[in-house]
């Protein structure tokens, strides 16, 4: 979703939020925030096998990243799957996640956020965001989105991405005015350009270098 640039383009906030550090704060009725894990790669870097499948602490990459959204709260949770698409549901199974098969992964990113944000679209029950992550970093910690939230909610931008060190990562929450655009993004830059141009963008800085930290290369798994 982002391109490894510092957060210089976007101003940079920290916790606590609120109207003391500029923060408009809202007033809700229990928001509803959704969770879209983008999990359709082709894993061409990590040689002859998919990523998001290979295992950390005993268990699938994207299992780990499904399970971060859930921890978080989120509800409800679609993974959109592509390459090897059973497979990977597979490695989903049992966790509270709807899963989304887009027959047009190889035509990039973007065709994986339509589809999740498409899911979301269909639903009966509205949602007020949603945290858009990717299936191969699973060292994001729940908290990082639930700080993403608490931000959202507090009125501090409605289109927010995670900083660590001032760097900006994943995942990103757009709120649900952004549904429409994000719907209609092509390529392989995904929500970016919608994040940077929104006006009402700002990087939220976490404590979690997992936020800039994704897997690419088998050696990506060490440490």
């Amino acid at each position: 979703m982002t391109d490894g640039r510092d957060g210089a383009d976007l101003p940079v906030v920290s916790p606590p939020f609120g109207e003391e550090n500029g923060g408009r704060r809202r007033i809700r009725d229990r928001p509803r925030i959704a969770g879209v894990l983008l999990a359709a790669g082709t894993s061409t870097r990590f040689g002859d096998r998919n990523k998001l499948l290979a295992t950390r602490d005993g268990d699938p990459l994207v299992r780990h990243a499904a399970r971060t959204l859930l921890d978080a709260g989120l509800d409800p949770v679609v993974a959109v799957v592509g390459h090897e698409a059973d497979r990977v549901a597979d490695a989903l199974s049992g966790l509270d996640v709807t899963v989304v098969v887009n027959d047009r992964y190889e035509t990039g990113q973007a065709s994986s956020l339509r589809a999740g944000i498409g899911a979301l679209r269909d639903r009966v029950e509205p949602v007020d965001a949603a945290v858009i992550a990717l299936g191969d970093m699973p060292f994001v910690d729940p908290e990082t989105v639930e700080t993403l939230v608490a931000a959202h909610d507090a009125g501090v931008g409605d289109a927010l991405a995670a900083a660590h060190d001032g760097v900006r990562g994943n995942p990103v929450l757009f709120d649900r005015r952004f549904f429409d655009a994000l719907a209609d993004v092509s390529g392989d830059v995904g929500g970016r350009e919608i994040l940077l141009a929104s006006g009402d963008g700002a990087c939220v800085s976490v404590p979690d270098p997992g936020v800039r930290r994704d897997v690419d290369e088998p050696g990506d798994l060490d440490g």
